[in-house]
């Protein structure tokens, strides 16, 4: 089963969205300047160590990004981890669904993908980077 890593956020106006989420739920937000010039803003639901991942079960972290541009989501999306990013797109085709944006690489992370389900819903696809020892 793949389970929900992440959830994502597109924002018209990023300054305001940010100042929404941190006064409404007190969210913290972090700036990760991506390679192709744009601004991802990281958002923290709940104490995270420094890898920037949860330090207590129950909650999830998500992004926020400019609408439009590079990012193809124009509503809310969740990213479920998966052990195989090609095969998932191949079973979300297979199960009438289609790809909104090609499989890329984030450099020493792993690789994103965004899908369509049947309904519309845009729905994110994430497959972690193996670690070599």
């Amino acid at each position: 089963m793949d389970k929900v890593q992440h959830f994502e956020i597109p924002a018209d106006d990023t300054d305001r969205a940010r100042k929404f989420y941190t006064e409404s739920f007190g969210w913290k937000m972090q700036d990760w300047p991506m390679a192709d010039g744009s601004n991802y803003i990281g958002i923290h639901t709940g104490p995270i160590d420094d890898k920037n991942m949860p330090m207590e079960s129950g909650f999830i972290n998500g992004g926020m990004f400019k609408r439009g541009g590079n990012f193809a989501p124009t509503s809310p999306v969740i990213t479920p981890v998966v052990q195989d990013i090609d095969a998932t797109i191949a079973k979300v085709k297979a199960a009438g669904g289609s790809v909104v944006a090609d499989k890329i690489e984030i450099p020493g992370m792993g690789w994103y993908a965004y899908v369509k389900d049947t309904e519309g819903n845009t729905i994110g696809l994430f497959q972690e980077m193996k670690k070599s020892r």
